[in-house]
């Protein structure tokens, strides 16, 4: 072999290396996954999604890793998550069975007004629809950036990969990232919103709930979805699924596999898959960071709806609603309920309204499902 081959060998074999093919945009790349490993590892934001979707965000920004294409006519690894369980809507409807199984809807049963809660605080999807149409977007990428409000990570993804599939990755990382921010976001709207006063009111302990009422809701609501929107009955009707299997009951092996090890493993496969769509060609431009900022304020004015139509509806009402639960109305369970628990107990050690923010928590999921499948009504 002469000098010449072996350096024509050395040289080829360089231009394989990532060294070679490197490129400066990728460096914020790793500091947006790096953040988001962050938020998850020493802020303990949603762990179990922030850390994957980091680091997936961090692994697929290196140049020329075999991860998101293809070779030799086979999908790449995070291809084969990415395409069998987001573009085929897998993972979102397994996700929705896990969390029916560990959903108790006594609290919305014992008090179906907080319906209407998770119903107002969907006021914000409409008005980013809006306003991202007036952006310049087209209607199916607006619907599917307004639904980012609802802070319902599982809805965002099956209602984008309808529209707007083009536009995933930024609207899944902006849904999550909400999600996880909650408590950071939700607290100030909550405080300039009401009262003093209206923060201490306390309510009446919730009715018992039989076990034939909790029996008998996920199968009405399942009917009720399917005739109304149908278009979302594959999320919504996973979602009942698992809570049916919960309360009847007689199904332990199958109930305690959705919660746990099926949830699990598709929350990796999501993660992942999610986090390895922002590759910096595709995430450092102008549209998706616009999303980014969008999702914020589409969050905030989600809040805003729900603490709202609490105070709408305490005018008609004998016994006051705490609005502290209307910021509760976005679907980010149970965190957004969780949340409404510490800001009231902050102006009251001993009202507890964990379990009265339940109801409008679990409407918004409801809620956001029935936005979703309206869009694709109206869309799709």
């Amino acid at each position: 072999m002469t000098a010449n081959e072996i350096l024509d060998m050395l040289l080829a074999t360089l231009k394989t290396t990532g060294l070679y093919n490197f490129q400066w945009n990728i460096v914020i790349m790793w500091g947006v996954g790096a953040f988001f490993i962050y938020l998850a590892i020493a802020k303990k934001y949603e762990p179990l999604l922030l850390l994957p979707i980091g680091f997936g965000i961090f692994i697929v920004n290196f140049p020329l890793v075999p991860l998101m294409g293809h070779s030799h006519g086979h999908a790449q690894l995070l291809r084969v998550f990415y395409h069998y369980g987001l573009e085929w809507e897998v993972i979102p409807c397994i996700i929705f069975l896990g969390l029916g199984a560990m959903t108790d809807f006594g609290p919305l049963i014992a008090n179906p007004k907080t319906l209407l809660i998770g119903a107002g605080a969907q006021l914000g999807v409409f008005i980013t629809f809006t306003g991202t149409v007036l952006a310049g977007f087209t209607l199916k990428e607006a619907a599917s950036v307004g639904i980012i409000g609802g802070a319902d990570g599982p809805t965002t993804i099956y209602l984008t990969q309808h529209l707007a599939p083009q536009l995933l990755g930024a609207n899944a990382l902006a849904a999550y990232s909400y999600m996880a921010m909650v408590p950071l976001i939700q607290p100030p709207i909550m405080k300039l919103m009401t009262t003093e006063a209206e923060r201490k009111i306390r309510m009446r302990q919730l009715r018992p709930v039989s076990r034939h009422e909790k029996i008998l809701f996920p199968l009405v609501t399942a009917g009720i979805i399917a005739l109304l929107v149908p278009s979302v009955i594959p999320l919504m009707g996973m979602f009942m699924l698992g809570n049916l299997m919960k309360e009847s009951g007689v199904v332990g092996r199958l109930t305690e596999s959705a919660q746990g090890s099926l949830m699990n493993i598709v929350t990796i496969f999501l993660g992942i898959s999610v986090g390895a769509t922002m590759h910096a060609d595709k995430f450092l431009s102008w549209k998706p960071l616009f999303i980014f900022g969008l999702g914020l304020i589409d969050f905030a004015v989600c809040t805003v709806g729900g603490i709202l139509t609490v105070k709408i509806m305490n005018l008609f009402l004998k016994e006051k609603i705490n609005p502290l639960i209307g910021s509760a109305g976005v679907s980010a369970v149970p965190m957004a309920a969780r949340v409404s628990q510490v800001e009231g107990m902050k102006y009251d050690r001993s009202n507890y309204l964990l379990m009265h923010a339940m109801g409008p928590n679990l409407a918004g999921v409801i809620g956001s499902a029935a936005a979703a499948g309206m869009f694709i009504a109206m869309f799709d």
